[in-house]
Formats: structure tokens, C-alpha cells, sequence
């Protein structure tokens, strides 16, 4: 039941996100993946991603037999639009339409060949393979509707309440520039692969769903949609751009100056400031950041070659937030303390609240809220004392961070000694790394 109830909001979401965007002139989620069966599709790495994700709760025979029908199909589709198709090479080999096709089969399949547990095992497979589809296109779609329902930005405001912690995105910029082209190469593939890291590490995670015939009661994959699903909506209640659009080169003709990286914007009275029709307003808060520290949380059980990666992961991806321009210091702090107060949820949600999940997430929240209200009404206070503001809002995302450390380790504990073991420096969500890592980069 909760699995078909979560089904059809999803559905329903989808439905109105697709009569919006009719609304202003472009295609949305539904009909963006329907032509996604026949025509080449756009993300093809992302649907054979979506198809790993279901194949973790089939046989390995079963998964050399989809994986097999998938490349199948797509050499067939490949055939075809050479025979039909004279234009550019590229989108003609573009797969993705196998696995789609393969997906949509392993539904039918679970519908009419399977009952009992082994139905609702392998439709929860398809489930999570579609959310991720669903997941992708309805970003794509949303950050759209942000471009034509959001036509003033508030960049001068987070320009300006930036200023309490010193401009990091103007100096992240200018240190990016002096590593030269590896540095950006680098970070410009951690920053692009996002999705890639997320299923990677999901993968190690239900690694045994096969074998044990049901899902772990919390994982990154749903982190990562709860995230994706709460975040656009800040963005249409808080409209940024980013420094390198609202200030810098990017913006072309709409950006205020072209000022990024080499000379922090002077501060003054923020104005709400027009721009552009095109360019997501999907700044605030940095939702790479968030799903990185998701990814270096989910990563903390893991072995050593998973730990390191999932640190790798966030610090390379802070590094390219800030040094591309992409965001401002305010938004990876809002960023942070979004992730760290969803991630508590969802873990009190399948362990069972209790009164310190609760007054986590409340404070969690407070302190979100409090950021966003003194980034719009505070900026030219915060901008005058660096000296109060900037440890306050330090102070502010460290109190999230250590009250996570202490529930959720208190949580382990109780799980251990549930167990009859004592938690070992493996155990646990990674909260004492996220304390070091917040305490590194303060």
C-alpha cells in the first residue's frame, strides 16, 4: 500500500509538472520520456543506470538476460535510424531506448508472471529504475519552469550577505585559474558525474538484495529523491543564478558586471535584479552539495576504497561549486545543513522517531529557515559585521552538524548493543567524519 500510494503522488505530481510546463511552451517529464521509446534519447547513460539500479533485485542469469535484450534492442534501433536518419553520427548512436523498453518489460513481467513477495520485489526494482528516469526528467523540466515563472533573481542579496564569509566563490575562482586546464578537467567531470558517483555507491548498497530478498530500510537512493524532490521548490521561493552568471562572463548581457573571479562586488543596497529567460534560478541551496555529502555519508560504512571516493566526491565537487562560479559560500552552508536535516529524517523515518529525531529535524529546519530569512532581510548587516556574522552562520550549520554526530551516533550505539556488539570506527553513518570534514572546512 505505501508503495502503490507513493506510485500514484508521484503520478500525479508528474501530470501537473507536464500541465505547467504545456502551459508555458515546452514539453514536460511525461512526454519528454514517452518519445524517449521510439526517438534517440538524450540520456541514454542515465536509463542503463535506471536498468543497473532494478537488475539488483534479479538473479545474475537474469541480469546477463536483460542487460543482453537491452543492447539487443538498441542495435535494432541503431539499424534503423542509419537506414532512415542522414544526419549527424552522434545522436544516432545514441542508446538508451533497449533499456527503457527493458524496464517498462520488467513491469509488465511482475504484473502478469509473478505473485506474492517476488511480484512486489521486482516491481519495487522497476519502481526505483522509473524514479530515476522520473527523477532526471522532472529536474529538467522544473529548472525550465524556474527560467520563465521567475524572471528577477535576489543574486545581490546572497552577493552581499556573502560577504560574511569572505567571498570564498571570487577566491575559489582565482585559485581554480592558477591549477590551469587539469584542475578544471578534473573537477569538471566530479561536478558533471554526479548521478554516476550516487548509482555507484547505490550499487554497493544493495549489493545483497538479490540474495536477501528485500531492500535495506535506508539507503542513498532515496536521500537522493527527497532531496531532488524538496530542493526546486526553495528554488522557486528563493531565485539565484550564481556569481558567474549574475557577475561574471556568462551572463552576458544581463550580469550586473563582469566582475567574477578577479574583483569581489562592493557591497550595497540588494536589489531584486532581472534576467534572462533561459538560465535555471537553481542556486539556493546548492543541491550538488547536498547530494555530495549524501554520497560522503552513504559512504562511511563502506570499505576503504568506498570511504576515500565519497570524500573525494564531496571536497572535489566544493571545489567546483565555488571555483566554477556556480554557487556562493551561503548556498553550500544552506546546502549542508538541507541535507543533514533530510538525512536525519529519513534515518528516524526507518529506524522509528523518537523525541531527538524530532528535535533534530526541528532545529534542522529552523536553522534552514533562519538562513534563508537573514540571507533576504539581513545582507547589509551581515555584509557591515563579518566579524559577528560570519562565525554565526558557521556556528549556526555546526550546531545541525553536531547535533546530527550526537543523535546518530547514540542511534548506532543503540543498534549495537541491540545486536550484543559494541560499534566499531566502521559503524554508523559517517557522522564523525561529517564533524571533521565541517571542522576542516571552517
Amino acid at each position: 500500500m505505501l508503495w502503490a500510494s507513493a506510485g500514484a503522488v508521484a503520478l500525479a505530481f508528474l501530470i501537473v509538472l507536464e500541465l505547467t510546463a504545456r502551459r508555458h511552451g515546452l514539453r514536460g517529464p511525461l512526454s519528454t520520456q514517452a518519445r524517449e521509446f521510439v526517438l534517440a534519447p538524450k540520456s541514454g547513460a542515465l536509463l542503463y543506470t535506471s536498468l543497473a539500479m532494478t537488475m539488483t533485485v534479479l538473479t545474475w542469469r537474469q541480469r546477463f538476460l536483460a542487460a543482453g535484450v537491452a543492447v539487443g534492442i538498441d542495435l535494432v534501433f541503431f539499424a534503423v535510424r542509419f537506414s532512415l536518419d542522414p544526419g549527424p553520427l552522434g545522436p544516432r548512436l545514441m542508446p538508451g531506448n533497449g533499456a527503457l523498453w527493458v524496464l517498462v518489460g520488467c513491469g509488465v513481467l511482475a504484473l502478469t508472471r509473478r505473485t506474492g513477495p517476488e511480484r512486489i520485489l521486482l516491481l519495487k526494482g522497476v519502481g526505483l529504475g522509473l524514479l530515476l528516469v522520473a527523477a532526471r526528467k522532472t529536474g529538467d523540466t522544473w529548472l525550465l519552469i524556474t527560467s520563465k515563472t521567475r524572471p528577477m533573481v535576489l543574486d545581490q542579496y546572497v552577493a552581499t550577505a556573502d560577504h560574511a564569509l569572505g567571498d570564498p566563490s571570487w577566491l575559489a575562482g582565482r585559485l581554480l585559474r592558477a591549477t590551469g586546464p587539469v584542475g578544471s578537467t578534473v573537477l569538471d567531470v566530479v561536478y558533471g558525474q554526479l548521478a554516476v558517483a550516487a548509482v555507484l555507491v547505490s550499487l554497493y548498497q544493495l549489493r545483497r538484495v538479490a540474495a536477501e530478498r528485500s531492500f535495506p530500510t535506508h539507503y542513498l537512493v532515496r536521500t537522493f529523491l527527497v532531496i531532488g524532490l524538496l530542493g526546486p521548490g526553495i528554488y522557486m521561493i528563493y531565485p539565484v543564478v550564481g556569481p558567474v552568471y549574475a557577475y561574471g562572463p556568462d551572463g552576458g548581457a544581463w550580469a550586473l558586471a563582469d566582475l567574477w573571479p578577479n574583483t569581489p562586488p562592493v557591497p550595497g543596497t540588494p536589489l531584486p535584479m532581472p534576467f534572462d529567460g533561459i538560465t535555471p534560478r537553481n542556486c539556493m541551496p546548492s543541491l550538488h552539495t547536498a547530494w555530495a555529502l549524501a554520497i560522503f555519508i552513504h559512504t562511511r560504512k563502506g570499505p576503504r576504497a568506498l570511504r576515500f571516493f565519497g570524500t573525494f566526491w564531496l571536497v572535489a565537487t566544493l571545489g567546483a561549486t565555488l571555483g566554477f562560479g556556480y554557487h556562493y559560500g551561503a548556498d553550500i552552508i544552506a546546502g549542508v545543513v538541507f541535507t543533514l536535516t533530510i538525512e536525519a529524517g529519513l534515518r528516524a523515518a526507518a529506524r522509528g522517531w523518537d523525541r531527538r529525531a524530532g528535535l533534530l529535524v526541528a532545529h534542522g529546519t529552523a536553522v534552514f529557515a533562519a538562513l534563508l530569512l537573514a540571507y533576504r532581510f539581513l545582507p547589509v548587516e551581515m555584509a557591515a559585521r563579518p566579524w559577528l556574522f560570519g562565525p554565526l552562520m558557521l556556528l549556526a550549520t555546526g550546531s545541525v552538524i553536531a547535533g546530527y554526530v550526537l543523535v546518530t551516533r547514540a542511534w548506532d550505539r543503540e543498534a549495537a548493543a541491540g545486536a550484543g556488539r559494541v560499534p566499531g570506527p566502521r559503524d554508523g553513518s559517517g557522522a564523525d567524519q561529517v564533524l571533521a570534514m565541517s571542522t576542516k572546512r571552517e
